[in-house]
């Protein structure tokens, strides 16, 4: 029996989004609970940049993510060579992307995307593939800086990252 029918199907919408976007992509089938191995839902690239996303949606209330799920597409896309990004996707409205740095963190350690910041804020797919035609952006930078204050990535990895 399927533990989360809708979360599936906006899984299979986002592969599919970014297949058409022109992203070479899977879904992890054996993302959430069906491995102890902690894995991204979804993995894309396109030779240049490579995305390793956890997958969210909600029909309208503020998504949440647990620390430790966080940390670990954090670490896997650190393992992997990928950059980490959270897909949210509310009612309504299309995918948004953001770096786990990026997020906003509660009190007790997880992390919250509501609706208006995702709007306002995310990553559209459009960004995405704007990021691989530009490897070197500002925007590239921006995050690199970012995982180093956020303790996710250390100077001498941010240096060679730069």
């Amino acid at each position: 029996m399927p533990g989360n029918p809708k979360g599936d199907r906006r899984e299979r919408e986002l592969v599919n989004r970014l297949h058409d976007a022109g992203f070479a992509v899977m879904r992890a089938p054996a993302s959430g609970s069906s491995t102890d191995r902690e894995l991204p839902d979804v993995l894309a690239g396109d030779g240049r940049v490579f995305y390793a996303v956890e997958a969210k949606s909600s029909s309208g209330d503020p998504i949440y993510l647990r620390g430790e799920e966080v940390e670990a597409l954090i670490y896997f896309s650190r393992n992997f060579g990928a950059t980490p990004k959270i897909g949210v996707r509310f009612d309504r409205e299309d995918w948004y992307f953001f770096h786990p740095g990026d997020l906003y963190v509660t009190d007790g350690g997880n992390y919250r995307v509501k609706k208006e910041t995702a709007i306002e804020d995310g990553e559209t797919i459009d960004d995405l593939l704007a990021a691989s035609e530009d490897t070197e952006s500002d925007r590239s930078v921006a995050e690199v800086l970012n995982a180093v204050e956020q303790g996710v990535l250390s100077a001498e990895e941010a240096e060679e990252m730069l």
